[in-house]
């Protein structure tokens, strides 16, 4: 990443959480990833090789960046989905695009439900999916979540310790078909690989 977008997102980043400190209704707030977490994210999609990115929650787009940044090293693409207006999102990435060109080109914005999106998708054809919206629907997307991963594919959830309740009950949905850990980065990313064959016990 350039040093121009890095500035560029440290200012989005700081944008906005004070709109969040002054927007009290919970839904409206953009709650962006944390840096150090969208960071480690992209590592994660470089250390993989991700080249079909999905990511579920776009928000400001300020993670979709992050995600588009690191696909320009993995020959990737980035499809981010949310039920919210995207034109922020495109707003933002554009003027991304011109501190760093290319990142506009490697996205693709979707606006639907993010479980019915994922239901769509072929078996295995998801390289990275990563889960940043309203936690307790995750759930009721299963089980599209692991069957559109390849085996070895990567799962990345944030929130995992901010809202732990939130997420316990699909976390154990992944049991059988992953091996994960917690990182204790930002408000908490689980990181999963799907595994090549699904536990019998």
């Amino acid at each position: 990443m350039n040093q121009r977008l890095l500035k560029f997102l440290e200012n989005l980043y700081a944008d906005g959480a004070k709109h969040d400190r002054a927007q009290p209704d919970r839904l409206l707030k953009r709650r962006n990833l944390e840096p150090d977490t969208a960071d480690l994210l992209s590592m994660v999609v470089r250390i993989a090789g991700a080249r079909t990115v999905v990511e579920i929650g776009t928000s400001n787009g300020y993670s979709t960046i992050w995600l588009a940044d690191a696909v320009g090293d993995t020959g990737g693409t980035v499809v981010s989905v949310d039920t919210a207006s995207l034109e922020e999102a495109r707003n933002n990435l554009a003027s991304a695009d011109t501190v760093q060109p290319g990142v506009a080109t490697r996205v693709e914005f979707r606006q639907e439900d993010g479980g019915a999106y994922l239901a769509r998708l072929a078996d295995e054809s998801v390289d990275l999916l990563f889960l940043d919206a309203e936690r307790v629907e995750y759930p009721n997307w299963w089980p599209h979540p692991a069957r559109v991963l390849r085996r070895g594919g990567v799962l990345a959830i944030d929130n995992v310790l901010s809202h732990a309740d939130e997420v316990a009950g699909f976390l154990k949905l992944l049991d059988r078909d992953f091996v994960g850990t917690t990182v204790a980065v930002g408000k908490g990313l689980h990181l999963a690989s799907r595994l090549a064959e699904r536990r019998t016990a």
